[in-house]
């Protein structure tokens, strides 16, 4: 998955000091720096792609971009949200919400992209 960010450094500052994710690849290449973050052991990469400020609308609204949501999985959501916040991670409530399937929040990087943060529902010994 690709995220088009501004500033790499800060970006770069918070998928790994904000969001607790490892740095991967940062590589000079011709064409831009290549950087990378990711989770742990997985072997899923998350590239923080430079583009310029006034490069146009958010990539959302570009014809023909179909953009991919980012989402983290935790296992519990509510402590990660409260160190996410500690750490200055901001979010689009005020707390995670239940939904059927576990709870969720979306948290915003400095360039507005959300990432969805989810903790999936246990079942339990009732759910069969």
């Amino acid at each position: 998955m690709t995220v088009n960010v501004t500033d790499q450094d800060r970006a770069l500052k918070f998928y790994t000091e904000g969001l607790g994710l490892d740095k991967r690849i940062d590589y000079p290449g011709p064409e831009g720096r290549f950087l990378t973050v990711g989770v742990g052991d997985s072997p899923v990469e998350i590239i923080l792609w430079s583009h310029a400020p006034a490069a146009g609308q958010p990539v959302e609204n570009r014809p023909g971009v179909t953009p991919g949501p980012l989402i983290l999985e935790s296992d519990d959501l509510r402590k990660d949200f409260e160190v996410f916040r500690q750490r200055g991670v901001t979010f689009d409530r005020p707390e995670p919400e239940d939904y059927p399937f576990g709870v969720r929040i979306e948290a915003v990087d400095p360039d507005g992209n959300q990432i969805s943060l989810r903790q999936q529902r246990r079942p339990n010994r009732t759910d069969g």
